[in-house]
């Protein structure tokens, strides 16, 4: 078949930067970043991060091609930030998130396995 190797899908080639930045030439304090073989899980995440933050004016992204295995976020924030801070921030905010998130499933499954052993 002509359909690419899966592995294509997450594996970023060699030279290739993972996320890599565009200034809009047209719009003040707008930009987009391209990421390098993610999905719409990544790129929605993100985007739900961002609109969180006040300063963000508009957050989207797209998926250009199914076969393509890249996401383009596009942010646009207002005077006091610039979109790599927004960008950098979203990431941060939602790192930490993750680590709450994992902490707090790590903590209900020693729960549970302290449980299974009183044989409950």
């Amino acid at each position: 078949m002509n359909a690419p190797d899966r592995y294509e899908r997450f594996v970023v080639p060699e030279g290739t930067k993972k996320v890599s930045f565009e200034k809009d030439t047209k719009i003040m304090n707008a930009a987009s970043f391209t990421i390098e073989r993610e999905d719409h899980t990544i790129g929605n995440i993100l985007r739900m991060q961002l609109h969180r933050d006040p300063n963000v004016l508009f957050a989207g992204y797209k998926l250009p091609h199914p076969l393509q295995y890249k996401i383009i976020v596009r942010i646009h924030t207002a005077s006091q930030s610039s979109p790599t801070q927004a960008y950098t921030q979203g990431i941060d905010d939602l790192d930490k998130e993750l680590e709450i998130l994992k902490q707090a499933f790590e903590d209900e499954k020693n729960r549970f396995e302290e449980r299974m052993k009183q044989g409950y």
